[in-house]
């Protein structure tokens, strides 16, 4: 993602969608105190932390260098100047990334931020087994394997297509950490189908199957209900149930929950000693599902950041990734705006994403092209957000 310059545990009960939910206080924050409500819970990252780097952009001559940069040059500087400091001094032509593919080895950039929130709540869930998907050299079926073992986690990671002669990158590592089968491509088509008839099998006849919004419903029933002391929140261990309980992670962890990290992450960037939350920047991020851009959208618009968000399209045409945005914006207002004032998410269901398209074919890895980047540089200062170093866009 590029940017332009211009734990509280938590335990859950049961719920009826058409019972205690409709019995939430109506409590209004402002977009701090709602933040700093959404953020009061436990986190995968012991920290928000990441570095920002700065790549210095600079006119080349006598080189004779093919393509769109042929006549440029870059220099890192991995201690660049922030906040105030960013602006005091004319640095030149430059733009800023954020290093969040450092996050994890294998649990890297955007895939950390979506699995930030989502991870603790299902452990508090009682979940035994994670069912997700995407494609053969998924990043993000990669990054569910991983993070599910170093939880004691199960999880199942069906993916798209036949299997390779020799497993590598994140299509290796899925395999290590994780049970995968490979689907056609006829039935992949069928994602939500596919989904629950694998997730209900893993279940068996003694288990239950969940959803990622049945999750945060029960979180926030049970909020409610603690404030209203009405559960005893410190339920024994013992008294659980042992059954196979399992959750349906989106492809792309693209649901309400995985905002959360997002959320997370411009907290962290908005503080004053970073790009504090007066000065206009733009950023600039590569997209599969979409998801990470629309919680970097949605995190500004609630704190009233003057910040935009433009994001190139990997996988999909216009009218899906819209799609996927309005879906997204739904179902977050949905499950958390009883705590918002609502005028502060007033245009957000105009669009609060830039969608733009890819200025050249995907050549089998992530990452923005050469020359997409460069319709930035001459806007002046930017910053994009390393999501991943490499991989499929899911």
């Amino acid at each position: 993602m590029k940017l332009h310059c211009l734990p509280t545990r938590t335990t859950f009960t049961a719920i009826n969608k058409n019972g205690p939910a409709q019995a939430l206080p109506k409590i209004k924050l402002s977009g701090e105190e709602f933040l700093s409500k959404l953020l009061d819970r436990r986190w995968t990252l012991l920290s928000p932390d990441t570095k920002i780097h700065q790549i210095m952009v600079s006119s080349t001559k006598g080189r004779n260098r093919g393509g769109v940069f042929s006549n440029v040059s870059f220099l890192n500087n991995n201690q660049p100047y922030l906040g105030n400091k960013m602006f005091e001094d004319n640095q030149g032509l430059s733009f800023y990334i954020v290093r969040d593919d450092l996050l994890h080895p294998f649990v890297n950039g955007n895939k950390a931020r979506k699995l930030d929130g989502l991870l603790p709540l299902i452990e508090d869930h009682d979940v035994t087994d994670v069912v997700t998907c995407g494609g053969c050299q998924s990043a993000h079926a990669a990054a569910v394997a991983v993070s599910c073992a170093e939880r004691g986690l199960k999880s199942h990671l069906l993916l798209r297509g036949e299997q390779p002669a020799i497993l590598t990158g994140y299509n290796l590592i899925s395999t290590i950490y994780g049970n995968v089968t490979y689907v056609p491509r006829s039935f992949y088509a069928h994602k939500e189908k596919m989904l629950q008839t694998h997730a209900s099998m893993v279940a068996g006849s003694s288990g239950n199957v969940v959803y990622c919004s049945d999750i945060i419903d029960a979180f926030i029933t049970a909020q409610t209900f603690e404030r209203s002391k009405f559960v005893q929140m410190d339920t024994p261990r013992s008294t659980k149930s042992h059954s196979t309980k399992v959750v349906v992670v989106n492809e792309g962890a693209g649901d309400a929950v995985a905002l959360l990290g997002l959320f997370r992450l411009v907290d962290y960037l908005s503080q004053d000693h970073l790009l504090g939350r007066t000065r206009a920047f733009n950023f600039v991020v590569d997209s599969g599902t979409g998801t990470t851009a629309i919680g970097l959208g949605l995190a500004a618009l609630c704190l009233g950041l003057p910040w935009k968000v433009t994001a190139v399209m990997l996988a999909d045409k216009i009218d899906a990734y819209r799609e996927q945005e309005r879906r997204l914006i739904f179902e977050f207002k949905r499950q958390f705006c009883f705590l918002l004032d609502i005028h502060k998410l007033n245009g957000a269901d105009d669009g609060i994403v830039h969608w733009v398209d890819r200025s050249c074919p995907r050549r089998g890895h992530r990452g923005l092209p050469a020359n997409c980047t460069a319709n930035w540089y001459s806007s002046g200062s930017c910053l994009y957000l390393s999501c991943l170093g490499n991989g499929n866009t899911n």
